[in-house]
């Protein structure tokens, strides 16, 4: 088999698409650390130009009563952003504590691995959801309402009751550690997305395609395999993206109703009922949230990557 000789106007043409992709890419680089950028500015504006104790109406003069419209701007209620970074370097509770970003490194680390986990088991149940919802109009039916209604049930709520269900298995025999009530949890908000993705998917490929396979006479199976997965891809990619951070979403706000130690979610508790002594404090994990999130999808795009060459026509924007 010989190598594809480009013409000279083809290479030319190759060039301008990759050069085009590159600016590309470096101007979503560039806007997102505006965007950041932008963010701090506003906080240190507000925080210089704002009441130091907010705005309040209604109420009868008390803390806690009237409703807040802005909020206040003293430092135990709104730290400096350098105040937050410098706080991120120093012993996570004094004496010969390890620097609060390793511990947060530490926790964020156990929280990701739980929400990567609850993010497969969705993508497993979404996309057998999504291929059965395809495959029988009747499914379709009677199963997507009620999976666009789980969604409603307020994760807080839920997470004590997968918790307590954990628990009864446990004790009848069958090994259920707490750890992997959190990674169930994730996985409730995770499936949702792949399964409407999957099924939108799933639906793509034009008639004409369709008509195509149906003259070569192949079955169900064979179409999906090589017809409706391959064209469901550009759909399925950004909801697996919007699962992974939803997942992390749901492991953090687990861990926060269920109370297991050692993840983020935790942490963010604890460092909470400190803030009136060390209002920098609660920030770092809050930030560690954040990085989970941008890692959870950036590690989908490297999936994206792996599927490159069917994702024609998927906005990229």
């Amino acid at each position: 088999m010989t190598d594809q000789v480009l013409t000279p106007g083809a290479t030319e043409v190759v060039g301008r698409a990759r050069s085009s992709r590159g600016r590309a890419a470096s101007a979503r680089v560039g806007w997102g650390v505006a965007g950041v950028i932008a963010v701090v500015v506003f906080w240190e504006l507000y925080k210089f130009l704002g009441p130091a104790d907010g705005v309040t109406v209604g109420g009868d003069g008390s803390a806690g009563s009237g409703v807040i419209l802005l909020p206040r701007t003293h430092d135990r209620a709104m730290p400096h952003v350098w105040d937050m970074i410098a706080r991120m370097f120093a012993p996570t509770s004094g004496g010969d504590t390890p620097p609060l970003i390793l511990s947060v490194a530490q926790a964020a680390g156990t929280t990701l691995g739980l929400a990567a986990l609850g993010w497969l088991i969705g993508v497993v149940v979404g996309s057998l959801l999504g291929v059965a919802m395809q495959r029988w109009r009747l499914v379709e039916a009677g199963l997507l309402p009620w999976i666009v209604v789980s969604q409603i049930v307020p994760l807080i709520a839920f997470a004590p009751v997968v918790n307590a269900l954990g628990t009864q298995i446990d004790r009848s025999g069958f090994p259920w550690p707490q750890w992997f009530s959190v990674a169930l949890i994730a996985s409730y908000l995770a499936f949702f997305p792949v399964a409407v993705g999957m099924l939108r998917g799933l639906d793509a490929p034009d008639a004409l395609h369709l008509d195509l396979m149906r003259s070569s006479s192949a079955g169900w199976w064979q179409t999906l395999v090589h017809l409706r997965l391959p064209a469901a891809v550009p759909h399925l990619l950004p909801a697996l993206r919007l699962a992974a951070a939803s997942a992390v979403v749901g492991a953090v706000v687990a861990e926060v109703s269920i109370g297991l130690r050692g993840g983020i979610g935790r942490m963010l508790i604890q460092l909470a009922g400190q803030a009136s002594s060390d209002p920098a404090a609660p920030w770092a994990p809050t930030f560690g949230t954040v990085v989970m999130g941008l890692v959870a999808a950036g590690g989908v795009a490297l999936i994206g990557v792996a599927l490159h060459r069917f994702r024609r026509g998927e906005d990229t924007a």
